[in-house]
C-alpha cells in the first residue's frame, strides 16, 4: 500500500496550512534547524534525527517505538545538546533524568509522550539498582502491546502498564544490545577546531525550534491513519526493518528527494552497525581471553606485555595469531583495549627488573561490566568456531554475546555542519 499512489504527496492539507507536497519543504526545515545546534557524524546521521523526531508526531499510527541513541566515548560529545534540540521539536517529550518509573509508567497512553532519557548509561550500569523497572520499561516499549505488569492499588491487583513509547537515549559508550538492536544508534564524537554550531539560548532558540515542531503537528496529525494503513519498502529486514519504518513512513509521506535519502541512510547506518557490532565482538573476545591469561598465571597482579601476548596467541582456537598481516602484537593489544582506559605502564617485578606489563586490577571493571560471568575459564559455547581473521579483517559477529562500549564512528564519516 502507498499513500496517493505511492509518492506520497497528496494534496491533503493540515490545520496548520502544511499540505504533504509542502512535507519535504518542511522536513528540510527541521533538518536545517538540527544541524544548526548539534554536529552529527554523518549526513545521515542528520538524516536519521530528522526522521526520527517527524515519526514521533504519529505515534500513535505506529506498531514499533524506535528507539534514538545517542552514545559517545566521552563527556562533551554534544549528546545533551541533542536532546535540548529534541525536547524542542517532538511530540510531546517527557525527560526522564529524574523522573520516577511509577511516574512514567503512568502517563504513557494511547498517545504516548517521547521519553528522552539522559545520562542513560547509569540506568543499564552495574550499578543501576532501584532503576530496573525503568530499565524494563525501555526495553519493552520498542513494540506495541507489550505490558509491564505491576502489582499496583489499595487493593494490590494485577494491573497491565503500557509501554510503548518513542525513546532517545544518551550515554556515554554503548548501551545493552536489548536497545542497540531496536535503535537508531548516533555515534557523536568531539568537534574539530572550526566546527562551528549556532549558541543554544532559550531565548530566541526554543521559539524557532517550536515554530518547527508546530508545523510538523499540523502536517502529521491529520496523516495519521494514512500512515497507519501503509506498508512501505524497505532496504533492510527483521529488526533493523521494524526499527526504521516509521522513519521511511514519514519520508514517503513527505515525497521529493526524502523517499530515497532515507533509505540510503537506512542501508548506511545498519551497515556502519554491523560492522560495530564485528569489532565490538572482537574485544569482548579479548577481554575474556585475557582473564583466562590471568587465571592461567594464577591471579597474578600484573602480566608483562610479551607474557601477555604469548598467552594469547598460543590459544589455538582463538583469533590471535592470524590477527593483522602476522599476528597481533603490543600495538594491537593497546589499541585494542584503549577503549577501556586499559594500558600498558612500567611494573617492578619479584626480581626487581621492571618491564612494561597490563596490571590486573586495571581489567576488573572491564570485566565486570562486558563479560561478567568469569565461573568457566573456557570459551562459551560456540566462540571456539569465531571464524579467524585474514589480512586484518575482524571475525563475524557472534549471537548471544554481550556488547562492549567502544564509542566512536565509523571510519570515513564526515560531519555534517
Amino acid at each position: 500500500m502507498a499513500p496517493d499512489g505511492g509518492s506520497g504527496t497528496g494534496d491533503r492539507a493540515g490545520t496548520g496550512g502544511e499540505t504533504a507536497d509542502e512535507g519535504a519543504a518542511l522536513l528540510d526545515d527541521l533538518r536545517a534547524a538540527i544541524g544548526r545546534y548539534v554536529v552529527l557524524p554523518s549526513d545521515e546521521a542528520l538524516t536519521a534525527v530528522t526522521l526520527w523526531v517527524a515519526a514521533s508526531h504519529i505515534q500513535p499510527a505506529l506498531q514499533h517505538a524506535p528507539r534514538l541513541a545517542v552514545v559517545g566515548p566521552t563527556k562533551g560529545c554534544g549528546k545533551s545538546r541533542v536532546l535540548d534540540v529534541l525536547h524542542e521539536t517532538v511530540h510531546q517529550p517527557m525527560m526522564t533524568v529524574n523522573t520516577s518509573p511509577a511516574v512514567v509508567f503512568r502517563v504513557i497512553g494511547k498517545n504516548p509522550p517521547t521519553l528522552l532519557v539522559d545520562e542513560a548509561d547509569t540506568i543499564f550500569g552495574p550499578r543501576a539498582g532501584d532503576k530496573e523497572d525503568l530499565r524494563g520499561l525501555l526495553n519493552a516499549g520498542h513494540q506495541r502491546n507489550r505490558p509491564a505488569w505491576r502489582i499496583s492499588g489499595p487493593e494490590h491487583k494485577p494491573t497491565a502498564f503500557p509501554t510503548f513509547a518513542m525513546a532517545a537515549l544518551a550515554g556515554i559508550g554503548d548501551l545493552p544490545d536489548t536497545i542497540m538492536d531496536r535503535a537508531v544508534v548516533i555515534r557523536m564524537q568531539k568537534r574539530k577546531p572550526g566546527e562551528r554550531i549556532a549558541p543554544f539560548r532559550s531565548r530566541y532558540s526554543v521559539p524557532e525550534l517550536n515554530a518547527v515542531r508546530d508545523r510538523l503537528a499540523a502536517w502529521l496529525a491529520p496523516l495519521r491513519s494514512s500512515a497507519a494503513a501503509y506498508v512501505p519498502k524497505m532496504p533492510v529486514e527483521d529488526r533493523a526493518a521494524d526499527t526504521w519504518e516509521p522513519l521511511v513512513i514519514v519520508a514517503d509521506l513527505a515525497g521529493g528527494h526524502w523517499p530515497a535519502q532515507a533509505r540510503a541512510a537506512c542501508m548506511a547506518m545498519t551497515r556502519n552497525e554491523v560492522v560495530q557490532d564485528e569489532q565490538t565482538t572482537l574485544k569482548t573476545r579479548l577481554l575474556r581471553d585475557i582473564r583466562r591469561a590471568f587465571d592461567q598465571e594464577g591471579s597474578k597482579e600484573a602480566l608483562r606485555s610479551q607474557d601477555l601476548l604469548a598467552a594469547l596467541i598460543q590459544d589455538a582456537e582463538a583469533p590471535w595469531a592470524e590477527y593483522g598481516t602476522k599476528g597481533l602484537n603490543a600495538y594491537h593489544l593497546a589499541n585494542l583495549l584503549r577503549d577501556f582506559g586499559i594500558s600498558p605502564a612500567n611494573h617492578r617485578f619479584e626480581n626487581g627488573r621492571q618491564a612494561k606489563a597490563y596490571a590486573r586490577n586495571h581489567f576488573l571493571d572491564a570485566w565486570a561490566r562486558y563479560c561478567p560471568d568469569p565461573a568457566q575459564p573456557a570459551p562459551a559455547a560456540g566462540e571456539a568456531a569465531l571464524a579467524r581473521p585474514t589480512q586484518g579483517k575482524l571475525p563475524a559477529p557472534l549471537s548471544g554475546t554481550l556488547p562492549i562500549g567502544p564509542p566512536g564512528g565509523p571510519a570515513g564519516a564526515k560531519p555534517t555542519r
